[in-house]
């Protein structure tokens, strides 16, 4: 991770006096080399004392092997260690079947799927994200396909009796999912279930991931569209999601791409502050304004430990944070890009030409606007699709 730019984005590390803690931003960092892999991990807590606390736990589990340590680099090749380092705590996720399924109704060919999960396993990439638990009785097989709904027939076909290589992750939105349809987790290939709801949503968010931790998976509150939500309601609703240990993370999501970095800052201190049981915070950015992985790095660089980002930024509208971008800025050796960039030219190359997605001047007035990019999608789709002045008059004049 360059120190140049993590200075530039938010201030330099300050001294404690105690020995390897360090803070930035009022949030404490552990940052220390043990057996020639250097660590600096959010401990996700402006209180010193429970600072403390968390780094000698850290230290213990590194000492003890209690966590996996990062491949360590031999001295030739570790040439630029006094400048960049990297930050083995950050976890990816990528959710390029997800997040690109809103384009096409979600009707990925096997091959296709299969393709990317082969990619992914080969960079070293934490989750895959294959898609949503969308109950079949609002979205219809004959109009979605499976990865809408990822029933547990069509996930163990697809996998098979192989290890799936990562961790799988699927979406559910509240509303839209049947809580009948999550098995228990030791019958099921999912390991984490991710709860998409908006600030009024969050009461029955918290039900659901109560419910899914107790059948034994990883949980996750994805809150949506942030840039909409008043301060007061913000500050109430992080405060709920706070309180409840059941949830492993709290994602920001910029559902409309109009974030920048600043507020960014400002949330990440937020959410990192009202989170009471050390609960990770995740980032799921758009990228209307083109700054989907601007605003990534920045809340990597706030502390947030999970990290979403799609093969070339495929995803619905303005698309997401470019999965290959975000591993090369990561510097993690366990991360390898040329199976991504090998998927972007062999996947994402053809399906240009079947699919719209990615920056465009529509998607960026509506970004600006801080408006959902449902009209800038439909533009996109018609036959005046770069009609850019016609449609910026008709936003500026709703």
């Amino acid at each position: 991770m360059s120190h140049q730019l993590g200075d530039a984005l938010m201030g330099t590390f300050e001294g404690t006096g105690i020995k390897n803690l360090k803070i930035r931003g009022g949030v404490y960092y552990w940052r220390q080399k043990i057996d020639g892999v250097q660590f600096s991990e959010s401990l996700q807590t402006g209180d010193q004392d429970e600072a403390l606390k968390r780094m000698a736990e850290k230290v213990e589990a590194v000492k003890s092997g209690a966590v996996l340590k990062e491949r360590k680099m031999t001295k030739q090749k570790d040439i630029s260690a006094e400048s960049i380092d990297y930050w083995p705590q950050i976890k990816v996720l990528d959710c390029t079947i997800r997040d690109g399924g809103l384009m096409n109704n979600h009707q990925f060919s096997n091959e296709f799927v299969k393709k990317v999960h082969q990619s992914l396993v080969a960079s070293g990439v934490d989750y895959m994200e294959i898609g949503y638990k969308a109950d079949k009785k609002l979205f219809s097989p004959d109009e979605y396909g499976p990865w809408k709904s990822c029933t547990e027939d069509d996930l163990n076909r697809f996998f098979g009796d192989e290890d799936p290589g990562l961790k799988v992750s699927v979406l559910c939105d509240i509303g839209r999912t049947d809580e009948d349809d999550i098995k228990q987790a030791d019958q099921s290939v999912i390991d984490l279930i991710r709860v998409a709801c908006y600030i009024h949503q969050i009461p029955a968010a918290l039900e659901m991931v109560r419910m899914a931790k107790a059948k034994g998976y990883e949980t996750s509150v994805n809150l949506m569209a942030i840039s909409t939500v008043p301060e007061f309601e913000l500050n109430k609703g992080l405060e709920m999601i706070g309180k409840c240990q059941e949830a492993d993370m709290l994602y920001l999501v910029d559902s409309f791409g109009s974030l920048y970095y600043e507020q960014i800052e400002d949330l990440m201190r937020r959410y990192l502050g009202a989170m009471e049981h050390g609960q990770q915070i995740g980032i799921h950015a758009h990228n209307n304004q083109q700054m989907a992985y601007v605003n990534t790095i920045c809340c990597a660089i706030n502390g947030a430990t999970m990290i979403d980002s799609t093969i070339d930024g495929l995803g619905r509208g303005a698309g997401n944070c470019p999965t290959e971008l975000l591993l090369g800025f990561l510097r993690n050796p366990k991360f390898h890009q040329r199976p991504i960039i090998e998927a972007v030219e062999k996947l994402m190359v053809p399906l240009r030409k079947e699919i719209d997605w990615g920056y465009s001047v529509p998607y960026m007035i509506t970004g600006q606007m801080n408006e959902h990019p449902r009209s800038a999608i439909k533009l996109r789709e018609s036959e005046k699709k770069n009609d850019f002045v016609a449609f910026y008059d008709e936003m500026h004049d709703q």
